[in-house]
């Protein structure tokens, strides 16, 4: 199969459909830092910037499948939750218009979970209806990276990242129920066993133990509670800046600001201010900021993918500030994996 990548960012649906032997005929992607990427890792692949001027003619084939997530600032809780009435929210009705112009088989929409309250629920009726009106059947599902175990990622990834995905098919809401419903209970499955990454300090005569745990600053609750659940990250998203602290404590402070059980808050894409969290509690030993590596494999990306060269500088030298935004941006490799063997299953009537 072949598809077409709007707002494609650094890739990840590349990155999860190569295995599966599918080729990219295009991306859509204005932003510097992530086309550089995108040229780095895809050099043979078009980028056609704006995909509100692509059509049939431009890319000069249908695509199996047209994928993509259009800016989700005002579907979010966090937002004004202006949603449609607004340039960016307007994005999403663009996607509905490229559909038409193209005439894709598959649909694969991603979003942020609040466009399902965003506008009182009419934001994600008026975009599901226009589905309709281009005779698309659909079904939508809100996926979260902990659960989503596929054959490459087997416990899955330790990220809260809930995404509503949209799926759909030609004429047909049979299949996209198919891809999206099916007999594996994940929500309710147990979360995926991690080995806890606990010791006894010889620091002292008292057994002291020391937990790595990860923080966050801002406490929006815009991507989940501020509080960790076990053995799960929180969402990656733009606006945080993610740091790891090693604590270390005899005696539980239940007045601390401290998040346990291995459990690391939403990593974000704007990281790359001077600000560092605030912890309290009078045992911390050290805190410092996750690395991109960290980031990447909270998305299960390939260490260093976004480490590339950028504006005449080798790759070592890449901006790590772009690079957690790239990195925050992203969609989860698990999921879009798991969507894309469920779609070639059904495709394929395995």
């Amino acid at each position: 199969m072949n598809y077409l990548s709007i707002c494609s960012g650094i890739e990840s649906c590349s990155v999860a459909w190569n295995p599966l032997g599918w080729k990219p005929i295009g991306f859509s992607e204005i932003e510097e830092f992530r086309s550089a990427v995108l040229k780095y890792h895809y050099p043979e692949v078009k980028n056609y910037g704006d995909f509100t001027k692509i059509t049939k003619q431009t890319i000069g084939t249908k695509p199996d499948i047209l994928v993509g997530g259009t800016p989700c600032a005002t579907f979010s809780i966090a937002g004004l939750r202006k949603g449609l009435g607004e340039d960016r929210g307007n994005l999403a009705l663009e996607f509905i218009r490229l559909i038409d112009r193209i005439k894709p088989k598959w649909i694969v929409w991603e979003n942020v979970n609040g466009i399902l309250s965003s506008n009182g629920g009419k934001d994600l009726a008026t975009f599901l209806g226009a589905l309709a009106e281009l005779r698309y059947g659909f079904a939508y599902r809100v996926l979260d990276t902990q659960y989503v175990r596929t054959s490459r990622f087997p416990r899955a990834i330790p990220q809260r990242r809930r995404r509503i995905f949209v799926i759909g098919h030609y004429r047909d809401w049979r299949n996209p129920a198919k891809v999206l419903f099916n007999q594996e209970p994940m929500p309710e499955n147990p979360y995926p066993s991690r080995r806890k990454k606990k010791r006894t300090s010889d620091k002292s005569k008292k057994n002291i133990t020391e937990n790595l745990v990860v923080i966050r600053d801002s406490h929006t609750k815009s991507n989940g509670a501020p509080w960790s659940e076990k053995d799960v990250s929180f969402t990656l998203t733009a606006n945080d800046i993610p740091s790891i602290t090693v604590m270390e404590t005899s005696t539980p402070d239940k007045t601390a600001r401290i998040y346990k059980d291995e459990v690391s808050p939403t990593l974000t894409a704007m990281t790359g201010g001077n600000r560092q969290p605030i912890v309290f509690g009078d045992k911390i030993k050290t805190i410092r900021r996750l690395t991109p590596i960290e980031c990447e494999r909270l998305q299960g990306l390939p260490d260093n993918y976004t480490q590339i060269p950028y504006r005449g500088k080798p790759k070592e030298q890449a901006p790590v500030s772009k690079r957690y935004e790239a990195i925050g941006r992203a969609m989860s490799i698990n999921v879009m994996e798991w969507l894309g063997t469920r779609i070639q299953k059904v495709h394929n009537n395995v």
